[in-house]
């Protein structure tokens, strides 16, 4: 009966974190429909207000949660306050570059950018890490790469937006995994890195009577100050998610972000899809059908390995000697 109820819990909780990772990777799919709103703002003053806002939500959040352990810890280790502003000089580029790019009417080649992040994440793991690929990844990273260059004749240039998305979002991560705090913890001090050059610059915007926080109305501030929250809620989604769903389930769900993204911009900004730019795109999702195919494998293999390991370690484990049985007394 108890096996029954914790595998009933279990299940539930698996459903519940499946809710969670599909909440945050669909809110960040749907960011494109989100900035444009933020307009007549720029894209730059819209990055300094996310990172200002981001901090205000973040530490609100840390409030409601008593977390405060890790500052004490983290200001004690000089190489990791280097890693998280690593991190935040990454993440500020990659913000920046997408604001812009969705604003300006990129949104597919956006997408792009985040569909070839595994890829880019994998050969980047080769390269600075010297981590070993398998067939299937070299084949998937191989496809990538011809994917790109299809996409480069068919824009007439490199796809640089997608490109610089791709390499600083994986360069982000790299910092995170270095670095090793959790997902609130690590945006609370990269947003505290960000925090002061971030409002100094819209202060100067307000001198020079540029800003456009004040100017569009209260619903425009509000939209503004709502940049925080949205990018505080979909990261504690992504948390809970986390911890309740398998990795190779987290995985599959990261490619919802980019497939949102995509049909955003190809159904509701109709932009354009020539063929030479379908086949590069169709490249790109073969090379992740590839790559998700040869994780999952490589998932149930080790799965399979330690189940026969922990089988074994139990046949060799001597059974308990029977307790000695007392002579019945007289």
């Amino acid at each position: 009966m108890g096996r029954g109820v914790a595998a009933r819990s279990g299940d539930g909780d698996q459903r519940t974190g499946l809710l969670y990772g599909i909440g945050a990777y669909g809110i960040w799919g749907l960011f494109p429909l989100y900035w444009p709103l933020l307009e007549p703002a720029g894209a730059v003053e819209i990055l300094a207000h996310r990172m200002a806002w981001s901090l205000v939500a973040v530490v609100l959040a840390l409030l409601v949660a008593r977390r405060w352990a890790w500052i004490p810890e983290l200001l004690r280790q000089p190489r990791k306050l280097g890693l998280i502003a690593v991190a935040a000089a990454v993440i500020t580029m990659n913000w920046g570059v997408y604001i812009w790019a969705v604003n300006a009417g990129h949104v597919v080649e956006s997408s792009l950018g985040y569909f070839i992040n595994p890829l880019v994440t994998i050969a980047m793991g080769v390269v600075l890490l010297k981590e070993r690929m398998r067939p299937a990844q070299w084949a998937a990273v191989g496809i990538a790469f011809a994917a790109v260059v299809v996409l480069a004749v068919g824009y007439g240039r490199p796809p640089w937006i997608s490109l610089v998305l791709a390499f600083s979002f994986a360069t982000y991560g790299l910092m995170k995994k270095k670095v090793n705090l959790g997902g609130l913890e690590s945006l609370g001090a990269e947003t505290a890195v960000l925090f002061l050059p971030a409002v100094g610059y819209l202060v100067w915007l307000g001198f020079q009577g540029s800003a456009s926080f004040g100017s569009a109305g209260v619903g425009h501030m509000a939209l503004l100050a709502s940049t925080g929250l949205v990018t505080a809620v979909p990261l504690v989604f992504f948390g809970a998610a986390a911890i309740r769903v398998p990795l190779s389930m987290l995985g599959l769900l990261q490619y919802l972000a980019p497939v949102f993204q995509f049909l955003v911009g190809v159904l509701y900004f109709r932009e354009a899809m020539p063929p030479e730019r379908w086949a590069g795109f169709g490249l790109v999702w073969v090379a992740l059908t590839l790559l998700t195919w040869d994780a999952l494998r490589s998932a149930r293999r080790t799965r399979g390995e330690a189940a026969r390991l922990a089988a074994r370690a139990a046949a060799k484990t001597p059974a308990p000697a029977p307790a000695p049985v007392e002579a019945p007394r007289p």
